[in-house]
């Protein structure tokens, strides 16, 4: 085991005994994640956001996972929406990644989109998507996690983007 002097040790400051938020964050903003956009329809309108939370939960039945803050601007209408689509963004969409991170524009004005045959938003050029039903939001501190049964899916032959220390990263290949 080295020593390396960039390495910190945060501890428990709060009074209920929890890691600290900054020591929390720093930590997971080490930690690489896919970059995906959630998109769902409120009424007719299409919404979406960026996520780098989005996880398998169980190969079968098919469910996934992702969080969204309880302060989000699209909070309101995914506690309302039946479904959503979760687009796997590819390696050269870090422009998507920031529209969809961006409070107060109009993101689906300055992307490529189709709606799917039931009716959700599917963003072009990605790694893949998956539609589904919303099974369930589970409160969480100030999020939700939301599952996700899997019920469409499409694979591209793109490479994946990837986000670690705010910074987008492209996978290289690589064989020990």
């Amino acid at each position: 085991m080295s020593s390396d002097p960039t390495t910190t040790t945060g501890g428990p400051t709060n009074a209920d005994g929890a890691l600290d938020r900054e020591t929390f964050a720093a930590l997971f903003r080490r930690h690489p994640a896919g970059v995906a956009v959630i998109s769902l329809t409120d009424g007719t309108e299409p919404l979406g956001f960026t996520a780098t939370s989005v996880i398998s939960v169980s190969a079968q039945p098919a469910v996934l996972a992702f969080t969204i803050n309880d302060t989000s601007s699209s909070w309101p209408a995914l506690s309302r929406a039946e479904t959503v689509t979760v687009n796997l963004l590819a390696a050269d969409q870090r422009q998507v990644s920031t529209i969809f991170a961006t409070s107060g524009i109009d993101r689906f004005a300055q992307v490529d989109w189709h709606r799917s045959p039931t009716g959700e938003p599917v963003l072009d050029g990605t790694a893949g998507w998956i539609s589904g039903r919303i099974l369930e939001r589970v409160p969480a501190g100030g999020s939700h996690v939301v599952l996700v049964a899997a019920d469409t899916a499409e694979i591209a032959n793109e490479e994946p983007l990837v986000y670690r220390n705010r910074t987008y990263h492209q996978l290289l290949e690589y064989e020990i």
